[in-house]
């Protein structure tokens, strides 16, 4: 491709390459997933622990991404994580059996850990260093990302259901996302050695401060918000709502197309009114839209909630990365871990809230969730970056 003279906009797009690295990485085995149960001869139980594999992978990385971002360095850590996802892939579709395939992915859940924090730390150096919003447009590629495998997986099905020409192919899309990322990753960071650091921060760990715990609080509510939606969205629309069987699946659509269309645009909020107010008025708006919705009833007021879910939460975790890296490794690989932790743990929750008292109550406690992570967002400083 050609070289883009910007130094801001080369390393927006070389970022924004690993952005869509991780989505279409995890969407290519996911989506496989049906065909893996068949291989292996697996139960759902099975098939539902070999998800909580990689999620646990991703949470359980934390000291290790912590450590492994000072003694390495962003960039370096990046490619290192990349090329992993990368093997992944081939050892994966070559697993012999049930263990080695939970083997693999959660060793693809601590490689997805590394990657997630590397790139949003290049990603918040970027805004620092230029002092211009980018982060949100970065967090949209990773949905982009996960769209091109999906639709990659459909057109490769129809030829072979063989996983391993399935994934050869994909290994290929995913090497020249990371030679567009090669051509303009920053390299401005180092690794951080322990010389370079006064003899009291060498000694021993310290705890997180009360700044990173209220950034793991709105990272991990902001993800049960998005995690729920994903898992319970379509399931309201049918048991709850009434919706048809083929109405029903756009709850997730809704709720997709609107986090993208929003966070295309939320760069430019950020830069005119600030990411705190962004990410307060954004939470609240997830939250009363989706209670207003379930209080409502009906189809068409789920989706308008639905929709504001995805409009308001779209800009809680790419702000809340950049305030966490601007905190330090550590910080950041918290919030990171208390992301994920959210993600993976939380669908899981509003399904047991849903079992005892109904799926409309499951509903209240994401509204819920969305609301708290407005008020989390009060306790954190926020950078100012301006020029769009």
């Amino acid at each position: 491709m050609p070289r883009i003279r910007d130094d801001f906009r080369r390393g927006q797009v070389a970022i924004a390459a690993l952005f869509c690295f991780l989505g279409f990485q995890y969407v290519t085995w996911v989506s496989r997933l049906p065909r893996v149960k068949d291989e292996l001869d697996l139960t759902a139980t099975e098939l539902g622990l070999l998800l909580m594999a990689c999620g646990a992978g991703a949470a359980a990385s934390f000291p290790l991404v912590a450590h492994l971002m000072k003694a390495m360095g962003a960039k370096r850590l990046a490619f290192a994580a990349a090329g992993a996802l990368l093997l992944f892939l081939p050892a994966f579709a070559a697993a012999p059996g049930y263990p080695a395939a939970l083997a693999a992915v959660a060793a693809d859940g601590v490689a997805v850990g590394c990657l997630n924090v590397a790139m949003n730390a290049q990603g918040a150096a970027l805004e620092e260093k230029h002092e211009r919003t980018a982060m949100a447009k970065m967090h949209a590629t990773f949905s982009a990302g996960s769209l091109a495998a999906a639709l990659l997986a459909s057109v490769v099905q129809t030829a072979t259901a063989d996983l391993a020409a399935h994934f050869a192919v994909a290994a290929v899309l995913l090497l020249a996302m990371l030679g567009v990322a090669r051509t303009g990753l920053p390299a401005g960071d180092r690794p951080d050695r322990p010389e370079d650091r006064p003899e009291k921060e060498r000694r021993r760990w310290r705890p997180p401060t009360r700044l990173t715990l209220w950034m793991g609080c709105a990272m991990a509510l902001g993800t049960i918000t998005e995690g729920a939606m994903n898992d319970w969205s379509t399931l309201y629309l049918e048991d709850v709502a009434d919706a048809a069987p083929e109405v029903a699946p756009l709850g997730i659509a809704v709720v997709s197309v609107m986090m993208v269309v929003a966070r295309l645009f939320a760069d430019g909020w950020r830069t005119r009114w600030g990411d705190g107010p962004v990410v307060r008025l954004g939470s609240a708006l997830a939250g009363t839209g989706l209670a207003a919705a379930v209080l409502a009833g009906g189809v068409v007021p789920a989706l308008v909630g639905f929709a504001c879910v995805g409009l308001g939460v779209a800009a809680v975790t790419p702000c809340v990365y950049v305030a966490a890296a601007r905190a330090g490794p550590d910080a950041l690989s918290l919030v990171a871990a208390m992301g994920t932790t959210g993600l993976l743990g939380g669908p899981a929750v509003i399904g047991f809230i849903a079992g005892a008292a109904g799926l409309a109550w499951g509903m209240g406690a994401v509204a819920a969730s969305a609301l708290l992570v407005s008020l989390c967002t009060t306790r954190i400083r926020w950078p100012a970056l301006s020029n769009a």
